[in-house]
């Protein structure tokens, strides 16, 4: 394999650019990006310096009180505090612009328990979410979102705050999807949760097929997601099921994702499962924010199973000759083979996949 060498002079954000987009999205000073559900747990391994991630087991440490003393060196349990994965994704992102904070999350994965018990185990504090954003109607992203929605509004309402966690969704809802296999046999994900059973908890839905900010302009969601490229044709054998009614369904056009925009940097694309392709989400990133570089591309990008892994290779191509992000951070649905060929380009220096508990802290750059 032809190992593809990443253009430097990419990576810097263009001199004089402005601070906000003609859509009203604002340059950050600072954004954190902690990853609450994926996959994978993985605090051990080395980060190559300049990568902007921050293992779950240093963040415990900076966290818990000193339990022991040995030989003069402080001693600290931490690893009864570590998260647990599961399939899914769910993705916090706290922005600062001078000394204004907002907070949004990005998916809530399949499990309430799961979503709870981590938040818990790293401190999140819960009033602070203002947004609750879904990037599309698949049960690994959207099945906590009844509870976590509730847990949210419950801890808003005891911290005093009026305002209700605001729910972001797609309008044209599914009942439930699935993947039909080779075999004929169809892979089902549960129901999707109801319009009311998620307004029930305490949050205020507002639905948006089209692209948006979020949280007063410090994030941007966007919407449907163009096909450029060739290769990016969508999940193979994908169905939406709506009452009794079932349709093949591979495009899957109400998937979105978030972008955040901190100085010097450039922007961040949050892309939960990419079934939209990682190429073509991260085009449209550059669409929406020209002459600005990609900094962390962060999500599933949806390149394991059988028809999806001959995507691999023109991906990773596309990735390093087209799109020269910072850093590629693949989770969830990528796969081990997608993640090994991305390893061999992007790694050490551009290279920080996702794992629940990771955080990726984004401070803007002079030049």
């Amino acid at each position: 394999m032809v190992r593809v060498h990443l253009a430097e002079g990419s990576m810097v954000a263009t001199q004089g650019a402005p601070e906000t987009t003609l859509d009203g999205v604002l340059a950050l000073d600072e954004a954190q990006i902690l990853v609450l559900v994926d996959n994978e747990t993985d605090t051990l391994s080395s980060v190559d310096e300049g990568v902007p991630q921050i293992p779950e087991v240093i963040q415990h440490v900076t966290r818990m009180p000193v339990s022991r003393i040995y030989q003069g060196q402080a001693g600290k349990v931490v690893f009864d505090r570590l998260c647990c994965a599961c399939h899914g994704l769910s993705v916090l992102v706290t922005g600062r612009r001078g000394n204004e904070t907002r907070t949004l999350l990005f998916d809530v994965g399949p499990y309430p328990d799961v979503w709870l018990d981590n938040a818990r185990r790293l401190d999140v504090e819960l009033a602070a979410i203002e947004c609750v954003f879904l990037s599309h109607w698949h049960f690994d992203h959207s099945g906590a979102l009844p509870e976590v929605v509730a847990a949210i509004s419950r801890a808003r309402e005891v911290a005093g705050l009026d305002a209700p966690v605001v729910v972001d969704l797609h309008p044209d809802r599914p009942d439930q999807r699935g993947v039909l296999l080779p075999s004929g046999e169809m892979l089902l994900l549960p129901e999707e949760p109801r319009f009311d059973e998620i307004a029930s908890g305490g949050g205020r839905i507002a639905t948006h097929a089209d692209a948006h900010t979020l949280g007063g302009g410090f994030f941007f969601g966007s919407g449907a997601i163009a096909r450029v490229t060739d290769y990016e044709t969508g999940l193979a054998g994908h169905h939406t099921f709506r009452g009794d009614a079932g349709m093949a369904d591979p495009l899957i056009m109400d998937e979105r994702y978030v972008a955040v925009w901190v100085k010097g940097r450039g922007v961040t694309v949050l892309s939960a499962c990419s079934h939209a392709g990682i190429v073509n989400a991260c085009l449209s990133v550059q669409e929406q924010f020209p002459n600005t570089p990609l900094d962390v591309v962060l999500g599933g990008y949806h390149l394991a199973g059988k028809a999806m892994e001959p995507r691999i290779e023109p991906t990773v191509r596309d990735l390093a000759q087209r799109i020269l992000p910072r850093v590629v951070a693949p989770g969830h649905c990528t796969g081990w083979r997608a993640k090994a060929r991305l390893a061999d380009t992007f790694a050490p220096r551009h290279y920080g996949p996702s794992a629940v508990g990771t955080l990726y802290h984004l401070v803007a750059m002079t030049a």
